[in-house]
């Protein structure tokens, strides 16, 4: 025996692994993943369909067990594993995945739930009757065969395919290097669109758009974006979004659900109904109550019902948002054309398809001519022969065998090889008189059939009106109306925050060092307001009982606001502290909120009224205060060496009480200021003498208050508002206090209130002095009140403000 001798090649990795991925890259892309131009098969479903057909199992014959034609697949044509045949057989027979399934299946198929299918074992099959359309005139040469993987078969290369499968049925899928993309669309409308592509060859994609309207998924659905189909037709590349089909129905009490009766293409019902189910558990969206799936034989049925009084739309928009109710599809329309994947527009797709249809009848023609020819030689045959019937009939008698009988009727009666044939097997019986009529009759026919399959092969012409009405046929046997309903425009999804946001009441508290919390109304009411967790030396600046969907604004001595929708603001127990403000939007270290402003709704025509330390007021819309972007400081004011000392929230035609250091009061109606933007700086609100600036400026709102003011030397004086007549702004005001040439009395603070109210004033020891109001006694302008504190022992006094007793309703306006 010879010894076999080794040979070993030292190749470099790169070379090895570049030449072996490539050519398992060129198979993938070519033989597996992607489909045909021509017929839109990729190579397993292909020859399924052929396996199917060879074998009978067809639209008008009994189902078969899937797993003999799987076998039977396996065997001839696809030497693969058997699940990756039986699961694209399933596929082909889904309706939620095919516009037009090719493949009927008895059993269970899957479900659009994305339930895998019974085994093969159990399911029957047949071919679909549109399937039959895919494969007519195989059999007449129409494309080309090459040999099975174990050269024991042949199979096709491309199905005649007489309808525009690719994209009558889309298709996807995976290779090396490429992905295609291309959705199913209405069989009537691309057919229109191969004829108008026929009629005319240069038409623009326009001209095609108003025949095929754009994709129609089996599952129905709405498209928007009339642009991106426009792109995706023009370049191959797209996308547009597919939403489900949804509308928001009454029930009992009042209460609304929202039914969604069809489902974007692709995507898993069941998913999508666990999906919204753990949006109403999570909470992540409030107002579901319940989510059921009550889909039947009768169609797909999912159920949202509501909670009472919530935005239906809002919940609506949220899901078309967030779940998978609607999806972007994006086109990527590859397919294999002149054995290369290739990214293809509308009319490449039509024309490779109707350039495959001319071959195809061209071919089939050609066959049909040469068995009609031949067919009219034997004719012409027998014809002759009867009448010479006798001659013929006794040369025949005096022949030895079948071979010689022939060579005598050929030599004899110059009968061709396949005539003398024709006149040998004839059966005694067609020797009757009456059949030279049918001879004739037939000869007549075949002669004229020859002339049409001529004139079809010479004209052009010819043919396109041969391809045009087989596929007008296919048009009116088997186009239904369009599922999926198009949309020109994207429609914006609008979503309340109440949809987002559970509404709550809660109790909402800043402290003048910056601290804020929502609590609540439970923990308040289990603690009690004397209980409120508060740093030393600090002090509750405003406390609000407001709403989750509300928002706040806080305003900072540095004419920046802060936007704090309430939803954000930690939840706090009332007797615990709150968190800084800067720990959530970043203010500068001396930095300080001078106002807080509860707003619930910034469309309505309200104002905010600033005042500066340097005597300038403004008025502007609240609507413009409303912030997309609310994680960093906002401009409120332009302030030029200045500084804001309070904000207000006003209708625009209130009474404005400022004072100054020097111990001026000025009253005027706002009325008389316009608003002006966000960056503004303002006007002149009061006249101050040089080295005097603003303590405050509040509303007078309530007529029954009365006005208390206190100066740096502990005096603290009430005065009746009737004291102070209406003036226009920028006058200096009127004196509160009597002008002392030593140690004059300068205010540094005031407020309004009522007899049940009760004052507090603080001095720069950290002294504090509670006085009830219904204690002071009206005074006139020029007197100077009475001492609370004595400014040597206990300090010079900073402030005075009115002690809270409960948390502020918004809409009561109660004024510090």
């Amino acid at each position: 025996m010879e010894s076999q001798t080794e040979i070993l090649k030292d190749l470099p990795l790169e070379d090895i692994l570049g030449d072996r991925f490539g050519r398992y890259s060129k198979y993938i892309i070519q033989d597996r993943a992607l489909p045909d131009a021509r017929d839109g098969l990729k190579p397993v479903q292909r020859r399924i369909l052929y396996a199917m057909h060879v074998e009978g199992n067809t639209a008008d014959k009994g189902f078969r067990k899937a797993a003999k034609t799987v076998g039977n697949v396996i065997g001839n044509f696809h030497p693969h594993g058997d699940s990756s045949v039986y699961e694209a057989m399933v596929r082909m027979s889904q309706e939620w995945k095919m516009r037009n399934i090719l493949i009927e299946m008895h059993g269970n198929n899957g479900s659009i739930d994305g339930d895998p299918p019974a085994a093969m074992r159990y399911t029957e099959a047949r071919l679909s009757k549109i399937s039959a359309e895919l494969l007519r005139d195989i059999d007449k040469q129409t494309v080309d065969f090459i040999p099975n993987f174990d050269d024991t078969d042949q199979e096709p290369v491309v199905l005649p395919s007489r309808f525009p499968n690719l994209l009558v049925n889309g298709s996807t899928g995976i290779s090396a290097g490429y992905a295609t993309d291309i959705p199913p669309h209405n069989l009537g409308e691309i057919i229109d669109g191969v004829i108008l592509r026929i009629e005319n060859p240069h038409c623009t994609v326009d001209d095609l758009l108003k025949v095929i309207k754009g994709p129609d998924f089996p599952t129905g659905g709405i498209i928007q974006g009339f642009d991106g189909i426009k792109k995706a037709y023009e370049t191959g590349k797209g996308k547009i979004i597919v939403r489900g089909k949804a509308e928001i129905e009454s029930i009992r009490g009042g209460r609304k659900q929202i039914v969604i009766t069809e489902i974007p293409y692709d995507v898993n019902k069941a998913n999508l109904v666990k999906k919204i189910d753990e949006f109403r558990n999570d909470r992540k969206i409030e107002g579901i109550s319940e989510v059921r799936d009550e889909t039947d034989r009768t169609g797909l049925r999912i159920v949202i019902e509501l909670k009472k009084d919530v935005d239906a739309q809002g919940i609506l928009n949220f899901l078309y948002k967030n779940s998978d109710l609607q999806i972007t599809y994006h086109f990527n329309m590859v397919a294999i054309h002149n054995r290369r994947p290739k990214l293809m527009n509308l009319p490449s797709l039509l024309d490779a398809y109707i350039n495959h249809q001319k071959e195809v009848v061209k071919r089939r023609t050609k066959f049909d001519l040469k068995k009609a020819e031949e067919r009219l030689h034997i004719v012409q045959g027998l014809i002759k022969a009867i009448s010479i019937l006798d001659e013929v009939i006794a040369t025949i008698r005096k022949s030895k065998d079948k071979r010689d009988a022939k060579n005598n009727l050929m030599n004899r009666y110059e009968f061709t090889e396949p005539q003398s044939e024709a006149i040998v097997s004839l059966q005694l019986y067609r020797l009757t008189n009456t059949d030279i009529t049918a001879l004739k009759k037939e000869e007549t026919e075949l002669k004229k059939k020859i002339n049409q399959l001529t004139k079809i092969l010479s004209n052009e012409k010819q043919l396109l009106k041969v391809i045009t009405q087989e596929l007008n046929g296919i048009r009116k046997t088997y186009a239904d109306d369009r599922k999926t309903t198009i949309e020109e425009k994207v429609e914006e999804l609008k979503i309340g925050l109440e949809v987002l946001v559970p509404n709550e009441d809660v109790i909402v508290t800043v402290t003048k060092g910056g601290y804020i919390k929502r609590t609540t109304i439970r923990s308040y009411n289990a603690s009690g307001w004397e209980e409120f967790g508060l740093k030393e030396d600090d002090r509750i600046l405003a406390s609000y009982e407001m709403t989750t969907i509300d928002v706040l604004l806080l305003f900072t001595n540095k004419g920046n606001y802060l936007y704090f929708p309430v939803h954000h603001i930690p939840e706090i127990r009332w007797k615990d502290v709150g968190q800084h403000v800067a720990g959530m939007i970043p203010i500068e270290r001396d930095e300080q909120i001078v106002s807080a402003i509860p707003v619930k709704d910034f469309s309505s025509s309200q104002y905010l009224l600033f005042v500066t330390k340097n005597g300038l007021i403004k008025k502007t819309e609240l609507s413009q205060y409303k912030a997309q972007r609310h994680s960093k400081p906002l401009i409120a004011i332009n302030l030029k060496e200045d500084e804001l000392l309070e904000v207000h929230l006003t209708s625009g035609r209130e009474d404005l009480f400022l004072a100054s250091y020097f111990g001026y009061g000025l009253r005027f109606n706002i009325d008389e200021i316009n608003p002006i933007g966000v960056r503004a700086a303002g006007v002149k609100g009061i006249n101050l003498k040089e080295g005097d600036f603003v303590v405050g400026g509040k509303f007078i709102r309530d007529k029954q208050s009365s006005l208390i003011v206190v100066s740096q030397r502990g005096a603290v004086k009430r005065m009746a508002l009737d004291q102070f007549e209406r003036m226009s702004r920028a006058k200096r005001g009127v004196v509160m206090f009597r002008e002392l040439k030593n140690h004059a009395h300068r205010l540094v603070g005031f407020v309004f209130g009522k007899e049940s109210d009760q004052v507090i004033i603080e001095t720069d020891k950290k002294h504090q002095e509670i006085i009830p109001v219904d204690t002071l006694r009206l005074n006139d302008r020029y007197s100077n009140g009475s001492f609370f504190v004595d400014e040597k022992e206990d300090g010079t006094v900073i402030a005075i403000h009115k002690i809270l007793t409960g948390p502020t309703k918004p809409n009561e306006e109660k004024d510090e």
